[in-house]
């Protein structure tokens, strides 16, 4: 099972295995991370903003043009930023490391 290194907001390294084809917010909420996922993964928010580390954001798949509109919303905007409920685990990304970031951005009205 690929394993997946979520730097969280304190700085702590919490490595976790990762069920493939779950996307990260998905294993996030498995082990109780907080990463927050306000729209439950529908894409409607950028509650689950993360920051690749730079060695792995070449190996993701492309952003689609709806996760780009959401994330110039995220706070915080990095060159690697992506959403959490867009990156699915693969045999490929065994040893990806995302960054939590310190804050979010809220606008998500259901």
């Amino acid at each position: 099972m690929p394993k997946v290194r979520f730097i969280l907001t304190t700085g702590e390294v919490q490595e976790v295995d990762a069920p493939l084809n779950a996307t990260l917010l998905e294993v996030a909420r498995q082990y109780n991370i907080d990463l927050e996922g306000a729209c439950e993964g529908s894409l409607a928010c950028s509650t689950c903003h993360v920051v690749v580390h730079p060695d792995w954001y070449d190996k993701l798949e492309l952003e689609t043009p709806d996760e780009g509109d959401m994330l110039d919303l995220a706070f915080g905007l990095t060159k690697t930023s992506r959403l959490g409920c867009q990156i699915r685990v693969t045999e490929e990304l065994d040893g990806l490391t995302v960054t939590i970031p310190q804050e979010t951005r809220h606008l998500f009205v259901k």
